[in-house]
């Protein structure tokens, strides 16, 4: 009777392990998931792609190098080749194992080179967002067209998910092209969301960019990717995606609950969805 719960145990593990796939689709980190987090946006989506044609380009030559190995074992042992080849060179080998590993990189190169263009051409926005990273927390500001406000965003020690949860969240409408502009009060941070395949560094003095667009509605996840000092491990990232709707909602009463901030009345969205110059970099 004693291995009977040891063995639910292990019936259980086993049955989280197959489903990793279908688990990796809250936004956060899921217990026995082996893959990546579950896409919210096109960009994210096109990683994913990327990703996995890597691991069948990676597995094909794992599994070539490894029988030509067994091959050259087997074919070419002292038993079975006692008088070794003196041959020095084959005009057809020397070829071919040069021209297949460029072919592989132009067909790795080419999705990767489109990916990357894709994520660093910003498209015209319909919200844009400034995230500053501190030691060790994140502070967002909104423009004037969306209600001009500011708030600190902190680790929530008494929430759900443990170190992933804050006390106050990024709220942000579904369907909706968002800029994101990144900077640092001190050290350099980064700014990482998994589900939305977006990582960009934030640096004291300098403002960077990013974007998505995400389809989903939900509780997404992030962390500052660098390390960046003794609490960086306590520096989440959390946005909530909801209906336009419930945005709209949601920024009638940040308003008013983040009007003594007095933050983002100095700038405003310009036509290319960018923050005015002189609130760039504070």
């Amino acid at each position: 009777m004693k291995t009977l719960p040891l063995r639910l145990v292990a019936a259980s593990g086993v049955l989280a392990a197959a489903t990793g796939n279908v688990m990796a689709g809250t936004g956060q980190p899921s217990p026995w998931q082996m893959t990546l987090q579950t896409p919210v946006t096109p960009i994210a989506e096109r990683m994913h792609s990327f990703h996995d044609m890597l691991l069948w380009i990676i597995g094909a030559i794992v599994v070539l190098v490894l029988a030509l190995i067994l091959w050259v074992v087997f074919r070419f042992g002292e038993r079975r080749n006692p008088t070794p080849s003196k041959t020095t060179h084959n005009s057809l080998l020397e070829v071919a194992w040069t021209l297949i590993p460029v072919l592989i990189l132009v067909v790795i190169a080419v999705p990767s080179f489109r990916l990357l263009k894709d994520q660093l051409t910003l498209p015209k926005a319909d919200i844009v967002i400034k995230a500053t990273g501190h030691q060790w927390y994140w502070s967002y500001e909104y423009p004037k067209d969306q209600g001009g406000f500011s708030f600190d965003s902190n680790l929530a020690q008494d929430k759900e998910p443990r170190l992933l949860a804050v006390d106050n969240e990024v709220v942000l409408p579904v369907d909706t092209t968002i800029r994101v502009q990144v900077t640092s009060s001190d050290v350099i941070h980064a700014f990482a969301m998994p589900s939305f395949g977006l990582k960009i560094d934030a640096i004291p003095g300098r403002l960077n960019e990013t974007w998505f667009h995400a389809e989903k509605e939900g509780v997404f996840y992030g962390q500052c990717s660098l390390i960046c000092g003794q609490n960086h491990a306590y520096m989440p990232i959390a946005i909530r995606i909801v209906s336009k709707d419930a945005y709209k909602t949601w920024l009638e009463q940040a308003k008013k609950k983040f009007a003594a901030n007095g933050a983002g009345q100095n700038y405003a969205a310009n036509d290319n969805g960018q923050l005015a110059t002189e609130a760039a970099v504070r």
